[in-house]
């Protein structure tokens, strides 16, 4: 896998510094940035070889989806990947600038990353629509590139079908993608401001109590990056059960991450010159994006519910084939 991540990661870092984020964020032009990304051929990764992508796997891009989440990355980049081979497929022309994607079942949606997409592909009643987006309203948030998408805005009867089990199915694997990479960048920077920090003579990170929470904290990390890549190792679509495991387990995690580092950190995590609320502000965001846990937790439930298997083999089964 690192002869796709490391060409990416290295494009990622000369392209989305902190400084290059927080310009993004401030609303400044997302060109140059998504240019990069674009001319990279990454965008096409999950495109089909026959419809003349790279043809790879959701297992495949794992790493890659991760790594967005790590470097902070205010596009839709990911988004783009999905809705790229979604339009693919159906034989749909696919526009050139970012693409963010959601499933609509209000009046009114927050569209993760509608601030800075250009077109938006979304599912309502079973049918995928591709939604030339202008300027929407921001959510009023701080540096947030997410926006509100009305349902009015939609025509016509779609292009295609919804994948099976839904695109949000499909959005919230990728959320707790990003949630596992960002998840793995706080738990570095935590870590090593622990160890640089003093307090009475000694760096706070060989206090026994922090420890302890920065042990909960790195398991929380490794449980968020573990059941996303078991949501990504399927077949695409994922099924219900892989993407409602994945994104209860990243969201539930992602309170908990982001309470922990600025714990550690003190004061000085939430100034707006640290860089350490560029993350946990996109845990929480992600987190809520295309279902929290008690969204998923509820379809995992009736999942188990409407299954004849008992629990433990419920689990042995259907679990065990994600």
């Amino acid at each position: 896998m690192s002869e796709f991540l490391e060409p990416f990661d290295r494009m990622l870092e000369a392209l989305c510094d902190p400084a290059a984020v927080r310009a993004v964020e401030a609303g400044k032009p997302i060109a140059a940035m998504w240019q990069g990304v674009a001319e990279s051929g990454f965008l096409d990764a999950l495109v089909p070889a026959d419809h003349g992508g790279a043809g790879l796997s959701l297992a495949d891009v794992h790493p890659l989806w991760q790594a967005l989440g790590r470097r902070a990355v205010p596009l839709p980049v990911g988004d783009t990947m999905i809705a790229r081979r979604l339009l693919a497929v159906a034989g749909a022309a696919c526009p050139e600038g970012p693409i963010a994607i959601a499933e609509i079942v209000a009046a009114e949606t927050v569209l993760c990353f509608g601030g800075v997409a250009t077109h938006a592909l979304v599912e309502t009643e079973g049918r995928l629509h591709l939604v030339a987006l202008g300027t929407l309203a921001p959510t009023g948030i701080e540096g947030n590139t997410a926006a509100r998408f009305r349902r009015d805005m939609l025509t016509g009867d779609g292009i295609a079908p919804a994948p099976a089990g839904g695109l949000r199915a499909l959005a919230a694997l990728l959320r707790a993608s990003l949630i596992a990479g960002a998840a793995d960048r706080l738990m570095a920077m935590t870590v090593a401001y622990a160890n640089e920090r003093t307090q009475f003579g000694k760096p706070i990170g060989r206090q026994q109590a922090l420890q302890q929470n920065l042990a909960v904290m790195t398991e929380d990390a490794v449980a968020v990056r573990i059941a996303s890549q078991l949501g990504c190792a399927g077949a695409f679509p994922p099924s219900l059960a892989a993407a409602a495991t994945a994104k209860s387990v990243a969201s539930a995690a992602a309170v908990r991450i982001a309470a922990t580092a600025h714990a550690v950190h003190g004061a000085i995590g939430i100034s707006a010159e640290h860089d350490l609320q560029l993350f946990t502000r996109r845990l929480q965001e992600w987190r809520l994006a295309d279902g929290s846990e008690s969204y998923w937790n509820r379809k995992l439930g009736a999942l188990r519910l409407a299954a004849a298997a008992s629990s433990m083999d419920f689990i042995r089964t259907d679990m065990a084939a994600l």
